[in-house]
């Protein structure tokens, strides 16, 4: 009997079905650790891609300037580890020094309680074209769901920069060392990220994270530049009250634009899946919600169809891979697109298809219906007016709210 078969088998028994697909998937090397014994799990994360010329820093740029950069964590900690990222670079990148702190606002930092970020014992490193790097372990104690800052002085950086365009969290940039200032006093702002990838936590025992893989509704387009409240953070807030659920984080995996079968912005979902689902410690269930942005490109209904197919062959490996891994994969179904610009009969067709399958397929571990939570009654192929963040493509706040609400949330509990 497969995994997958086991794991069925066990759910339609009534038992736990993280604990059997635990079991049944999760490699020697991934195996529970003893009750005494912390477990690094990612806390933050953002996937990376080539920084596109219209998001590249202002001037005066990252070379011989100092980049503070405000990421919200989920999992709290007293050990912590930083990865920066030149994966997409042509050219070697220096760090010169890094600082991470409490965040107190805008450009703002804790400097009473600020910590300096080594590798290998020294301040600098450089990353080689095409690499990443893993910070020393910093001692710096920070609570669940707390902003801080990652402060970073560059040398040289390559024409081809690594980062996340879509922030949607204000970076600070000034010429010059200003590694320690508590505040800095001559910023240019902006509103991306470079070259940070991820936060990792020394945790409690039974912390996990669940990753969410997606596009820019998983990226967080229409939500409040600054609020925190992408629906992966409003899920990461309910996961935090729920006593039996504040042991897991979320690592937000979207990226705008993005799709499954080919590179659009950013590498494909499938491409980037090692990097952003299976290589993070701690994961233990991942969220798939990609696919509109394969199905809107569609320019005909043949194409269509032959998109929808994709999609469902693309959803299979990524479930075949996540449970390799140890990794439960939990399906999202499309968000209505009705009234938008990918409005057309037979992009909703494929749509449909796609969402009949991963409801009735048996091949995720569980389905999250999101369309049915955001949909309008009166008009299904619609998003709900209260929903709809005004392209009708993209929820706002409160459509984000209603995503994180209708995700249960003992999909996520384990008991030990």
């Amino acid at each position: 009997m497969t995994a997958a078969n086991r794991f069925r088998s066990a759910r339609r028994r009534g038992v736990s079905a993280g604990l059997v697909m635990l079991a049944a998937c999760r490699p020697p090397s991934h195996a529970a650790p003893s009750a005494a014994e912390p477990v690094w799990v990612g806390t933050w994360a953002t996937s990376q891609q080539l920084v596109e010329p219209a998001n590249m820093p202002p001037v005066p740029g990252l070379s011989g300037s100092t980049l503070r950069q405000i990421v919200h964590l989920s999992l709290g900690g007293r050990r912590v580890r930083i990865r920066f990222s030149n994966v997409f670079g042509d050219g070697p990148l220096t760090i010169a020094g890094a600082i991470i702190a409490p965040s107190l606002g805008e450009s703002r930092i804790d400097s009473t309680a600020q910590r300096r970020v080594t590798f290998g014992g020294n301040a600098l490193v450089v990353l080689a074209a095409g690499r990443d790097t893993l910070s020393d372990v910093v001692a710096f104690d920070v609570a669940p769901l707390a902003n801080v800052a990652i402060t970073t002085r560059f040398g040289a950086v390559p024409p081809a920069l690594t980062g996340h365009p879509g922030s949607r969290t204000t970076s600070y940039i000034q010429s010059g060392d200003a590694l320690a200032a508590p505040l800095m006093p001559a910023v240019v702002s902006t509103a991306h990220w470079y070259v940070v990838a991820g936060i990792d936590v020394l945790a409690e025992p039974q912390s996990a994270a669940v990753v969410a893989l997606g596009n820019s509704i998983t990226d967080g387009r229409g939500s409040g530049a600054d609020r925190q409240n992408r629906w992966p953070d409003e899920l990461s807030r309910r996961l935090q009250a729920d006593p039996e659920t504040r042991h897991v984080a979320v690592l937000n995996a979207g990226i705008g634009g993005n799709c499954v079968l080919r590179n659009c912005l950013g590498p494909s979902a499938l491409a980037r899946l090692e990097r952003d689902v299976l290589r993070p410690p701690g994961v233990r269930w991942v969220i798939v919600l990609e696919g509109v942005n394969d199905i809107g490109q569609a320019k005909s209904a043949a194409q269509a169809d032959s998109v929808a197919r994709g999609l469902i062959d693309a959803y299979r490996q990524i479930v075949q891979r996540s449970h390799a891994g140890g990794i439960l994969a939990y399906g999202a179904t499309i968000l209505p697109f009705g009234g938008s610009f990918y409005d057309a009969p037979y992009r909703e067709e494929a749509r449909a298809a796609v969402n009949r399958w991963i409801r009735a397929s048996g091949t995720f571990d569980a389905v999250l219906d999101l369309d049915a939570a955001l949909r309008d009654p009166a008009q299904p192929t619609h998003l709900a007016t209260m929903a709809d963040g005004g392209d009708h493509l993209h929820p706002n706040e409160a459509g984000y709210r209603m995503m994180a609400a209708a995700i249960d949330l003992r999909l996520f509990r384990r008991t030990r």
